[in-house]
């Protein structure tokens, strides 16, 4: 089970990038992911890097149509500003690993409006 907002969101991005191909191939999908990869469907946020390497040995090329709908759809859901080096190519991972930071960012400032918020509301 994923131990945090940040995971549950990244796995429903990867549910629904793989449901574009059809239920039942999303089902065979993580039915192999499982069985021939040993990742099983939660463990995907902590298994970056053999999620992707998986997804490219079953996907060939094809592979980066689903990275980038994934990331697509996980941005969608955080939002924020992801921020990596303009000068190197982004890889799946390296855009996991960004919106991660970006997505506690946004909630450690969430977190402290709030406290900003309570704090003057006791002051009053």
């Amino acid at each position: 089970m994923p131990e945090n907002d940040f995971e549950r969101l990244l796995l429903q991005a990867v549910d629904q990038a793989l449901a574009s191909l059809g239920e039942s191939s999303k089902q065979a999908i993580y039915f192999h992911l499982d069985k021939s990869f040993n990742i099983e469907k939660q463990e995907i946020p902590s298994k970056i890097e053999p999620f992707k390497e998986a997804l490219e040995e079953v996907f060939g090329d094809g592979a980066s149509f689903l990275e980038v709908m994934i990331m697509k759809r996980l941005y969608e859901t955080i939002g924020g500003n992801l921020q990596w080096k303009e000068s190197q190519e982004f890889t799946f991972t390296e855009y996991m690993a960004a919106a991660k930071r970006a997505f506690h960012e946004r909630k450690q400032i969430k977190v402290r409006g709030a406290t900003m918020k309570c704090e003057a509301m006791t002051e009053v």
